[in-house]
């Protein structure tokens, strides 16, 4: 068996009276590799000022040389280019299009371009790695680990310079110090990985001991961070991820009770703390106006554009209008790719919410129903559905546990010599 051949080991589960035998899939250890590679792509090279000065033109080669490490790896465990049908990678295929009619025109400069290419072996990537996409929790392991290491470099940022971790620039809000990463940011891979890690203790896939070692940490950094958005996001998320485990499991069920009681005691005990943490000292109106970003929505909802604009945007971009950030994945997408991208990333969202309804209640929907629900909540506060970005790789492990399981390829048993026998030996009987 060659090197980058799928390899199948069985095991026996029991339910009841019946056994149920099934097969999964062994997936390389270089696969891990190569996520890590794609999560290191997508951090960004604007944020807070680091300890250690980094020219952005380093940081912006050193993410770009991880999405082409990325890709050139997974190309070599999988040579045979297999690749698994997948309705979420194809309508990301599809999105290429119009970024590459709108960005043809350069009237976002030759950075639309070397977007695009961004965002193609991006795609490329997933479309390589679609083969170990089997419903199981590989990937859910993979994209926890490599965010948990993330915040442990914002950590130890923090216990190194406290005050560069949280600057006035950011109101004191955490930030990383090690690598430019914003407060939203560090709160959105907290929110991810608390959840699906909460996830993986009700489905009792982790112990206890360990999850605490992941989602405490976590907790705390997201609670210095300040993030509205990704706290909503995983309250939100997590309830319905729960609630599609109700029926089928006890601890959930245990879990969701004391959920609610422990809800509505802060609620009541600690509403003027909750308030003012979530205010962060701003004025009602402040924060009626989503902190100015509905300013820029009116504006850019209101630039005149061509019929070519409006159907494939303005090509790809650094998600500002009017140098001020969108904030907004679906007026972003609008803005870069027009309503032809908004229309596949829709679509994107619809067909994974759709197949998510459709699956039978598991730990693996459960962790699925967290992510689409999170990134469709962040998605009205943030940017970044239509290119390479967290929210796409979230989506990716989705799709990867919404994916059917590989059919087993039959073992075959080797034919024995038969061992010849002389026509004397022979029972002639």
């Amino acid at each position: 068996m060659s090197r980058d051949s799928t390899e199948y080991t069985g095991h026996t589960e029991y339910t009841g009276h019946t056994a149920h035998t099934t097969h999964t899939t062994h997936t390389p250890k270089i696969v891990g590799t190569v996520w890590g590679l794609l999560v290191l792509n997508t951090l960004g090279s604007a944020g807070a000022r680091t300890i250690i000065p980094l020219p952005r033109s380093l940081i912006q080669m050193v993410t770009m040389g991880a999405l082409a490490a990325a890709f050139a790896l997974a190309l070599a465990v999988n040579l045979r280019l297999r690749v698994r049908p997948s309705a979420f990678v194809l309508l990301l295929t599809l999105l290429l299009v119009p970024s590459v009619i709108s960005s043809a025109n350069l009237e976002s400069g030759f950075g639309a371009l070397f977007r695009c290419a961004r965002l193609a072996l991006f795609v490329g990537t997933l479309w390589l790695l679609s083969r170990w996409w089997d419903g199981g929790l590989t990937f859910v392991r993979h994209h926890i680990r490599m965010y948990f290491a993330v915040l442990g470099s914002v950590a130890v940022g923090a216990l190194a310079a406290p005050g560069a971790a949280m600057p006035d620039l950011y109101g004191g809000r955490l930030v990383g110090a090690l690598w430019p990463l914003t407060p939203p940011q560090i709160g959105q891979y907290a929110a991810v990985i608390i959840g699906l890690t909460v996830l993986l203790v009700l489905g009792r896939r982790t112990d206890r001991a360990g999850a605490a070692v992941i989602i405490v940490p976590s907790l705390v950094l997201l609670a210095l961070t300040h993030t509205r958005t990704a706290t909503l996001g995983l309250l939100i998320g997590l309830t319905l991820a729960t609630g599609s485990l109700l029926l089928t499991s006890a601890v959930a069920r245990r879990f969701f009770t004391w959920a609610v009681l422990c809800a509505v005691v802060a609620a009541v005990g600690f509403a003027s703390a909750l308030r003012a943490w979530f205010l962060r000292g701003q004025s009602q109106e402040h924060l009626t106006s989503l902190t100015g970003r509905a300013k820029v929505w009116d504006a850019l909802l209101a630039a005149p554009r061509t019929t070519t604009e409006k159907l494939f945007g303005m090509g790809l971009g650094d998600k500002s209008f009017g140098g001020l950030p969108i904030d907004n994945s679906w007026l972003a997408v609008y803005h870069e790719q027009g309503w032809t991208g908004v229309t596949l990333v829709a679509a994107v969202v619809l067909v994974l919410s759709g197949v998510a309804l459709l699956r039978p209640p598991s730990l693996a929907r459960a962790c699925a129903i967290f992510l689409i629900s999170y990134c469709a909540i962040a998605s009205y506060t943030e940017a970044g559905l239509g290119d390479a970005s967290p929210y796409l790789l979230h989506l990716a492990v989705a799709a990867s546990l919404l994916a059917a399981p590989a059919a087993a390829a039959p073992r075959t048993t080797p034919r024995t010599p038969r061992r010849h026998v002389p026509r004397w030996a022979q029972d002639r009987r």
